[in-house]
């Protein structure tokens, strides 16, 4: 088995380029952490999260930023067995989890939502906030990944007839102080498959019991249509996903039918004969 120090070595110098530099860059780029700031860090047993976890660790090793970090798990109902895969890889990467459960799949399957997997994410998210509230953080850090931006921006615009990207950080609406950081947001899913397999790490895909008893049917799930989506467009066009996420810093609001600031809506005839 290859040990914990192997496994850290390997984002500094092996996926250092892939991994370990853009998980900097977004720190950087986006001001996602400052000085004595408090992070709980979710962990869900998937690669991402797990990932996320030991790059903290090593930032916080190398790094000139001071601040504290809480590695969380929420289980919301997991079976013996994948709540036992997630001990053990956090025994092996060596990161000290807090497990708390909360029984979001009971609530959700007795729901009979039509949309379980949305109605799950939310419920995840208000237990998480509550949660840093009590280990008295100021954020939030999420393992949301450049694939999964970009998939977000598709969705919106191909189901939800309106242009809006995953944001690296954003305040919380509902829970004052907390913020959201999403820290992994320019690694490429990909690159995260091969530093797992490369250290010969096996972590939970979706453990949801729903999944399991196959009331999800997953060949009809939109996030995977837009994966689908994405890999014929890259046979056209290599830079597809560059230029995707790319799309959404350069939003030219002088050639848009209209847009929403602040809930106020703005439409191009409003002031058409003014300019």
């Amino acid at each position: 088995m290859i040990s914990c120090e192997e496994i850290e070595r390997s984002i500094i110098k092996k996926y250092r380029k892939t991994i370990w530099c853009k998980f900097t860059k977004a720190i950087r780029d986006y001001e996602l952490i400052k000085d004595n700031d408090k992070i709980m860090v979710c962990i869900s047993g998937g690669k991402d999260s797990f990932l996320m976890a030991k790059c903290f660790q090593e930032i916080r090793k190398h790094g000139k930023i001071k601040f504290d970090t809480y590695f969380v798990v929420m289980n919301p109902g997991y079976s013996k067995m994948h709540l036992e895969q997630i001990k053990r890889n956090a025994q092996i990467l060596n990161i000290p989890i807090q497990i708390f459960k909360s029984d979001i799949f009971a609530s959700v399957e007795v729901m009979q939502a039509k949309s379980p997997c949305y109605m799950c994410a939310r419920m995840r998210r208000g237990h998480l906030y509550n949660k840093a509230k009590q280990l008295g953080c100021n954020k939030i850090a999420l393992g949301h990944h450049f694939d999964d931006v970009i998939e977000t921006n598709l969705l919106s615009i191909l189901y939800s007839a309106e242009i809006k990207t995953m944001m690296p950080k954003l305040h919380s609406t509902n829970f004052e102080g907390l913020e959201l950081i999403r820290p992994m947001y320019l690694i490429r899913e990909a690159d995260i498959i091969l530093w797992a397999k490369y250290n010969h790490l096996t972590f939970l895909n979706c453990a949801c019991k729903m999944t399991e008893e196959n009331t999800i049917n997953e060949e009809k799930s939109k996030r995977k249509e837009i994966k689908e989506l994405i890999t014929n467009l890259r046979k056209i066009n290599p830079y597809i996903e560059y230029n995707i996420f790319k799309s959404m810093e350069n939003i030219n609001l002088n050639q848009v039918l209209g847009y929403i600031d602040n809930e106020k809506k703005y439409y191009f005839l409003n002031d058409y004969d003014e300019k």
